[in-house]
């Protein structure tokens, strides 16, 4: 059977490669695996959210799992509720920043983290193997309806008390922040001015990933109401990305390295956890106030699983996924928008300041045609191969791909997952420096595809 996971979740085209069928398998195969007595589901604002969520719910009632639904709620709500509500699993029907015609299945355990590798290999063995644990009829019981957004707002408001009347700019991007986002800035204090604020699973307005292209219209709004930051979610809400007082798009490393850096102060050191692909300016923040930073293979179910094995005090993927572990460990946009909110207060500064003293470096990025029978065994050649290239690396990482740690910068070469292509990510310290190393792994990666076509 193809694999079903991948870096999160279950996911794909809607009656495509996601049908109802496999839906309703998901579910019979999570109970069964998890002997699961209670779960919640949601979803976000997609126009296939209800379908996939009858079939899943159904196979979850077959296995006589007690269902409790929770309609449309960011990601991160309804895994902190899974944990609140004491719930043996939680499911999140959501493609995230993928475009509308996609849906998927996101799993969430008992502590609010994300099914791991073997937890997903494990389900799918039972989908493989039609096991399902299937209960007597007089243990089926009906979905009940809970709303646990004052669960989230509680939390929130627990934690943070903002003293500043921040004024913000809101753009829900019509996913499923559509009422939490605006709702958790307004319960913070803030005078808030909501875009596309309303639920619409084509996502008409903007891309429902959040990018600097796709944010154009809340860089202006911010310029032109006067507000002191703009704040934009993904379509179910685990990514945030900001803009600035006078509506410039934040860069997702610098603000990474910049609450890196913060948090770590603020712990007085500690552990942060990030991905292989993001900016080597983390680990200058984070070490400069005596952190240390752990990289992990790309997808946040990787870094929250991480930041939980090594007690971190946060983590994140320079893609606006932050997680704040004495919370929960799901990557969560709305409450990353308040706690950042805090850090500028207690530190004193603008957005545009807060991120002033991390170090900027240049990125180039190649992707190299190679062969789909092959390009997986090039990138795993390049381990022994890259002594003679780069004798100068003082650390080499096969955790995704190859990474090469050098004085002046790093390389990353991933195989692509879908197309026959070994992807070349390279920062350096300065164009020149960027330009040697990507030059030097081109010519490392060439020579080992024309070794491995002898």
């Amino acid at each position: 059977m193809a694999k079903l996971f991948g870096s999160s979740g279950v996911r794909g085209l809607v009656n495509s490669f996601l049908t109802p069928e496999l839906a309703c398998k998901v579910g019979l195969a999570v109970a069964s695996y998890a002997k699961a007595d209670k779960a919640l589901v949601a979803r976000d604002t997609r126009v296939s959210g209800s379908m996939i969520e009858d079939a899943l719910v159904s196979g979850l009632l077959a296995c006589g799992v007690r269902v409790s639904l929770v309609g449309s709620v960011p990601t991160p709500v309804l895994a902190y509720a899974t944990m609140r509500l004491k719930a043996d699993v939680g499911f999140m029907l959501t493609a995230s920043h993928n475009p509308p015609q996609y849906n998927g299945i996101k799993i969430f355990d008992g502590t609010s983290l994300s099914y791991t590798d073997e937890s997903q290999t494990a389900v799918e063995k039972i989908i493989a193997e039609n096991s399902f644990d299937m209960a007597d009829w007089r243990e089926i019981s009906e979905a009940s309806n809970v709303d646990v957004k004052p669960f989230y707002f509680e939390m929130a408001r627990d934690a943070v008390a903002l003293c500043k009347k921040w004024r913000v700019v809101v753009d829900s991007g019509c996913g499923a922040t559509f009422d939490v986002g605006p709702a958790l800035l307004k319960n913070a204090g803030c005078h808030v001015t909501a875009l596309n604020a309303q639920p619409d699973g084509f996502f008409p307005a903007r891309s429902s990933e959040p990018t600097a292209e796709s944010l154009k219209d809340l860089m202006q709004v911010v310029k032109e109401v006067g507000a002191d930051v703009g704040v934009a979610f993904d379509g179910d809400g685990d990514r945030v990305a900001f803009v600035d007082a006078e509506g410039s798009f934040m860069d997702f490393d610098l603000l990474l390295a910049a609450y890196a850096a913060y948090s770590v102060k603020r712990a007085c050191g500690g552990t942060v956890v990030t991905n292989v692909e993001a900016s080597m300016c983390v680990e200058n923040m984070a070490e400069k106030f005596g952190g240390k930073v752990v990289r992990t293979r790309v997808g946040d179910v990787y870094v929250s699983e991480a930041i939980k094995r090594y007690g971190a005090v946060f983590g994140g993927e320079p893609c606006g996924a932050w997680v704040h572990p004495s919370f929960h460990y799901c990557p969560d946009g709305p409450f990353s928008a308040v706690l950042l909110l805090k850090a500028l207060e207690e530190e004193d500064k603008s957005l545009r300041e807060f991120v002033a003293e991390v170090p900027k470096y240049v990125t180039l990025r190649e992707n190299l045609p190679c062969r789909n029978d092959l390009k997986h065994k090039v990138v795993a050649s390049i381990e022994k191969a890259a002594n003679a290239v780069f004798p100068e690396y003082t650390n080499l990482s096969t955790v995704d791909g190859v990474r090469i740690a050098l004085n002046t910068g790093w390389l990353l070469i991933r195989a692509s997952g879908t197309e026959p292509l070994i992807r070349v990510t390279v920062e350096g310290e300065s164009l020149k420096a960027a330009n040697d190393i990507m030059g030097r792994g081109t010519v490392l990666i060439e020579n080992q595809y024309e070794e491995l076509k002898k």
